[in-house]
């Protein structure tokens, strides 16, 4: 379905700013922009809606945004389940990544995004590799993304990815009318020495690229930057001219209060994993003390290999839950500070600056939940219903850029039948090795 005049009749409306709560009202949608949205912005006095939905039992709120995830990794959901980060990167994940094709990362990612749409989701940020074919699917499906492709610094492969990276941004920087952003992938401190990553700052500055990279996730992680320069993650990154660069640090688990005052100063962002960081007990990320730094904050899954899913209504509810309990403080992570980390703030993480709210002139990223569930009754606070009892199934309709991508449940850009059997296939042949 193309771009239409839209209006969304008598919902219930979330800006997603983290201060206001529901209230009754309209939303008009034109091209792949809001126009009005309850009382407020104006509608041109000849302006008639070419669609109409009727919002009587339905909330309205900007599209969930995944700040770290890595799409295709859904075809090993399930696959080394139950085992520590490095015994699960080293023994389970390589080997069956080195086996995969760009097919199969296409097909992966699919799913990926089918799942995504299903859960709410309409823009994700994803490191991995075959990117060119993520970005295909991401063009298909009509999801925004900003995608970068992985890059390790220590093997054969790391001029190639350099090459790689270089393409990937002169193609597809902007593609898929403006939905697709390229962003520069370093993996890890630790994978990425300081000569390599002069290089991948060269190509920053010159594509004006921003830098996603893996900070902080692990005890071992900050062991082996300490042996190596004498440094915490944060402070060997610092010295190297990364945080020069835009940059969404994802994960940031083992922070010092000098680490948090180098993130704020220098306007990192992070992407916090909360489920991923619990399942493979890497540890809690100091939330609330980044909140206080004032650092931006967006919400991640991480991949599916690690989660095991990707839904971000989940993974609210998971970080609400966590830091409460680790503060022993009721009040830390309120709903409406939650639900704007997986709305605005997510969009500011990726430097996306009209997506992420309900307002006149922002992307019409939106989706409508249906409340006619017995779990989201009764009606009492909306905002903490989306972050405490919501669940993916109750998702609706999504919007991206103004396009219906799913109604009434049932995606409408992707093959979901042909999808799964794709990766049933894919599947196999992987881990029959």
């Amino acid at each position: 379905m193309i771009n239409v005049k839209l209006l969304i009749k008598d919902c219930y409306l979330i800006e997603g700013d983290g201060d206001t709560a529901a209230v009754k009202g309209d939303l008009a949608i034109e091209g792949d922009r809001i126009l009005k949205v309850g009382d407020e912005g104006e509608l041109p006095r000849d302006w008639k809606a070419e669609r109409v939905i009727e919002g009587k039992d339905y909330l309205c709120l900007p599209g969930l945004i995944n700040c770290h995830t890595h799409a295709a990794m859904t075809l090993l959901r399930s696959y080394a389940d139950d085992l520590p980060l490095m015994y699960w990167l080293e023994k389970k994940i390589w080997p069956i990544e080195a086996r995969l094709t760009a097919d199969d990362v296409y097909w992966g990612t699919m799913l990926a995004l089918l799942e995504m749409i299903e859960s709410g989701t309409t823009t994700f940020s994803d490191m991995y590799f075959f990117m060119d074919r993520t970005a295909e699917a991401v063009e298909e499906s009509g999801m925004r993304a900003c995608l970068a492709r992985g890059l390790v610094g220590t093997g054969p492969e790391a001029e190639e990815g350099l090459l790689e990276s270089k393409e990937f941004l002169e193609k597809w920087q902007g593609a898929a009318q403006g939905r697709i952003s390229i962003w520069l992938g370093p993996h890890a401190p630790y994978t990425c020495p300081p000569d390599y990553l002069d290089k991948v700052l060269a190509l920053a500055q010159d594509y004006k690229a921003g830098i996603h990279i893996h900070v902080a996730e692990t005890t071992d992680e900050v062991q082996q930057i300490n042996e190596l320069y004498g440094k915490t993650p944060v402070e060997y990154l610092k010295d190297c001219g990364v945080f020069q660069f835009s940059t969404l640090a994802a994960h940031c688990v083992h922070l010092t209060s000098d680490d948090i005052s180098i993130l704020a100063e220098t306007g990192t962002r992070v992407a916090h994993n909360p489920e991923s960081n619990m399942k493979l007990a890497s540890g809690i990320a100091p939330i609330p003390q980044l909140q206080a730094a004032k650092v931006t904050i967006g919400i991640g899954t991480d991949g599916a290999a690690s989660n095991n899913n990707l839904d971000m209504l989940e993974e609210m509810r998971t970080a609400a839950l966590l830091h409460k309990v680790n503060e022993m403080d009721p009040l830390t992570l309120p709903a409406p500070q939650v639900l704007s980390m997986a709305t605005r703030d997510g969009a500011r993480a990726l430097g996306l600056e009209d997506v992420g709210l309900l307002k006149p002139g922002y992307k019409a990223d939106i989706i409508l939940v249906d409340l006619d569930h017995a779990h989201l009754y009764p009606r009492h606070n909306l905002t903490a219903h989306m972050v405490y009892a919501a669940q993916a199934g109750d998702v609706d309709t999504v919007i991206i850029d103004g396009r219906i991508v799913m109604e009434k449940r049932r995606v409408l850009t992707i093959d979901k039948e042909r999808v799964i059997q794709e990766v049933e296939e894919r599947v196999q042949r992987l881990i029959s090795g």
